[in-house]
């Protein structure tokens, strides 16, 4: 079967190549999922010296996300996954049935904006048809598992979570756990579904 190929855009405040988007890579590359990134055009901006900026409208990033997938798509073959951290997944995750991607994979999803549990972001969630992962930390700011349970999503969403672990999938000092733990099991957990 031949490799499977993952589309990683990044979250709201960091680059492609942050500490966390390097780390996930890296861990990936070693259990044979090719992973490429993309930075969204704010982010591009940011690194070519404009300043800090909010990120585009999301109809920009989704159309660039669309651009991206449709020259990734003409250059590899077998099995095509998109996904990202945080705003990077939730922005696949409005696409990957549009697209036709073979699964979706998030790494803390944002479920909802920071103190706005009232206000989930989970419509489209409930008729998703993608095979979908979400690896969310337990105590994320941002969807944690108390909340998240209450919420209907697709029979093809698979939630894993990690415990005590944050937006980030870093866990309490307290739990006995460390960040890089959190970060290999997230990534052998992609690599699983992404191999199936």
């Amino acid at each position: 079967m031949s490799q499977a190929t993952l589309i990683l855009a990044h979250g709201a405040g960091a680059p492609m190549d942050s500490e966390f988007m390097q780390g996930m890579a890296e861990r990936l590359a070693a259990r044979g999922v090719s992973v490429l990134r993309f930075e969204f055009p704010y982010m591009a901006a940011r690194r070519a010296g404009g300043g800090k900026r909010p990120p585009n409208p999301q109809a920009q990033l989704l159309d660039c996300w669309r651009d991206v997938y449709r020259q990734v798509r003409g250059m590899v073959e077998g099995p095509l996954a998109i996904g990202g951290k945080s705003m990077g997944g939730r922005m696949a995750s409005l696409l990957v049935d549009e697209l036709g991607a073979d699964a979706l994979v998030c790494l803390g999803y944002p479920f909802y904006a920071a103190g706005k549990p009232e206000k989930p972001r989970v419509a489209h969630l409930a008729g998703l048809q993608a095979r979908s992962l979400i690896v969310q930390g337990e105590r994320d700011a941002l969807g944690n598992r108390e909340t998240v349970s209450g919420y209907s999503l697709a029979p093809g969403i698979t939630l894993e979570w990690l415990a005590a672990a944050d937006h980030d999938l870093k866990p309490l000092k307290a739990s006995g756990l460390t960040h890089a733990q959190h970060l290999q099991q997230a990534a052998e957990r992609v690599a699983a579904f992404l191999r199936n």
